[in-house]
């Protein structure tokens, strides 16, 4: 009978709430929540996990709706969490990279730029924000290098031209930014 109680308890801890934060149908539900629009409904079906098991990708969206709404230091908070949960997930320091330099810390936000690349280096928009972090110091050379790499992984996004035409011009290089300028005109030409 204690082996019966013993083997019930686990089937228990196996398919009960411990399966909240794995649960593939319960992240589509979230994810379907929250992409649309339906932000309290998600926040709230999150909160619903006990805090230990969520995932990294439930805290990021916890901190995205933190955001969303407002709450700075709780979408940090978030953001932080989902680091904890999972150091190697990436949009995790992406995000937390991007509130800071909404929120006029570009030192800090150019520092999680740099850990998400460490995670994934092909991450366009991470370089591309991190050159915006840089223009914001003043500190063009690197914004240039930020760029280009951008431009590198994504050759089609017209903003990653404009800004390297405009940190050209900074680094008065007038040549430069013509050319740069040029490619920006062309993409967006192209998409109409």
């Amino acid at each position: 009978m204690k082996k019966l109680f013993v083997v019930f308890a686990l089937l228990l801890l196996v398919t009960g709430r411990a399966g909240y934060a794995a649960d593939s149908d319960f992240d589509m539900q979230i994810n379907t929540m929250y992409a649309a629009n339906q932000l309290d409904s998600a926040f709230n079906l999150i909160l619903s996990i006990p805090q230990e098991e969520r995932t990294a990708e439930q805290w990021l969206i916890l901190g995205n709706i933190m955001q969303d709404k407002g709450r700075i230091g709780d979408a940090e908070f978030m953001y932080e969490h989902s680091l904890a949960a999972d150091p190697k997930y990436y949009k995790a320091s992406y995000n937390l990279a991007n509130l800071y330099l909404a929120n006029g810390k570009p030192n800090m936000a150019i520092e999680k730029y740099k850990a998400a690349l460490k995670i994934k280096n092909d991450f366009a928009y991470a370089y591309y924000n991190m050159a915006c972090a840089y223009i914001r110091l003043g500190e063009y050379r690197k914004a240039k290098n930020a760029l280009l790499d951008a431009v590198y992984f994504k050759s089609t996004e017209p903003d990653f031209y404009y800004n390297l035409a405009y940190v050209y011009k900074k680094l008065n290089k007038t040549k430069d930014a013509t050319l740069y300028l040029g490619y920006y005109n062309k993409i967006v030409n192209d998409r109409k």
